[in-house]
């Protein structure tokens, strides 16, 4: 820690408002960057940011920074974030056990289930758009895609047996892979 952030901290124990708002001005962006990182929503991250430093603020007598202060900012955000994920985390799992066997955790019914007759459709359909989708990629991309998911057999054994190199056959997989979701795209919302 530099001779200037000592001051800071000084200012900041002596509880002068000109260093609370130091951590506001120089540290305020970056924690809420960091934040957004671990909470994929804006709101919630400038939340736990204002928190942070609020506390900060309210513990500022007792307050022990052997680092830098961003560094110690920074690891206070992480450990909100992770805490707030934790119990987010924890408040889903009970919510989805206590669902219905035939509810999703969003409270839609279970398409997969067999008593869903929607669900019964919805699978034969797939089955269909999957084959044909298969069957209408190209040559080489189709015969690897096969081998490899529905023969079971390694890019090794792939390779040996066409006389391609390891890199073609994933290249050829992946190829495989992108054009399915293109193909399917529309199926994954029932999904994820």
């Amino acid at each position: 820690m530099n001779q200037v952030e000592k001051v800071w901290i000084e200012q900041l124990k002596a509880g002068e408002e000109k260093a609370y708002q130091y951590l506001y001005d120089h540290h305020y962006a970056v924690l809420c960057h960091i934040a957004e990182s671990y909470v994929k929503d804006r709101f919630a991250a400038e939340m736990i940011v204002g928190d942070v430093i609020f506390h900060v603020w309210e513990i500022r007598k007792s307050l022990q920074i052997e680092t830098s202060i961003r560094s110690y900012l920074a690891q206070a955000v992480r450990n909100r974030c992770i805490n707030l994920l934790t119990c987010e985390r924890e408040r889903r799992e009970v919510a989805f056990s206590s669902l219905p066997d035939d509810v999703d955790m969003e409270g839609r019914p279970d398409l997969s289930s067999e008593e869903h007759p929607l669900g019964i459709l919805l699978e034969q359909e797939l089955e269909e758009e999957i084959s044909r989708a298969i069957d209408s990629m190209p040559d080489e991309c189709h015969r690897i895609f096969f081998k490899s998911r529905f023969e079971g057999k390694t890019y090794e054994e792939i390779s040996q047996e066409l006389g391609v190199s390891v890199n073609t056959v994933k290249y050829h997989i992946k190829n495989a892979l992108a054009f399915l979701h293109k193909a399917l795209g529309k199926y994954l919302l029932f999904f994820f």
